[in-house]
């Protein structure tokens, strides 16, 4: 089985739980897109298939904050097949706090994902609330997980590995 860490607005810094599983796992990659601070739908799409195409069938995706959104819209468009998906912190492009910089990533897909996947959501996140990623794992035919009051579930949640 092949992962692939799909980071969000910013990339994951070193103290990120998704760059400390990628350290510890040598079958996790990163899949980098071109810019982390001016991200274009678009061009995270075209990288995600590319990525996909490459690692195969039996991927499974692990997307924080704006990558689940990626995920969505992805999910909604290409015909490759994946194992799963993990999709964490899922941010609402309508909140106010949805970085202005980050272009394409509104109208989510409301249609279920042809994988399994989970939506872990934190109770306090700033950026998506609890019942926001609730109702997209509704939509997406996702299991739903609260983690507990985490914050953003990111480096600043002091999660460790």
């Amino acid at each position: 089985m092949n992962v692939l860490i799909l980071p969000g607005f910013g990339g994951s810094g070193p103290e990120h739980w998704q760059s400390r599983w990628e350290a510890a796992n040598p079958s996790f990659h990163r899949v980098q897109q071109r810019d982390w601070n001016s991200p274009v739908l678009s061009e995270w799409m075209e990288t995600l298939e590319k990525s996909v195409r490459a690692s195969g069938p039996e991927t499974v995706l692990v997307a924080h904050s704006l990558a689940c959104l990626l995920v969505a819209h992805w999910a909604a468009s290409s015909r490759l097949p994946i194992h799963g998906a993990l999709l964490v912190g899922v941010p609402d492009p309508s909140s106010p706090v949805f970085p202005k910089e980050a272009v394409g990533f509104d109208s989510i897909p409301e249609r279920a994902f042809p994988f399994p996947s989970v939506v872990v959501a934190s109770t306090n996140d700033p950026y998506g609330g609890a019942d926001y990623a609730q109702q997209c794992a509704s939509r997406w035919g996702s299991r739903f997980v609260i983690a507990g009051a985490l914050g953003h579930i990111n480096s600043a949640s002091g999660l460790k590995d």
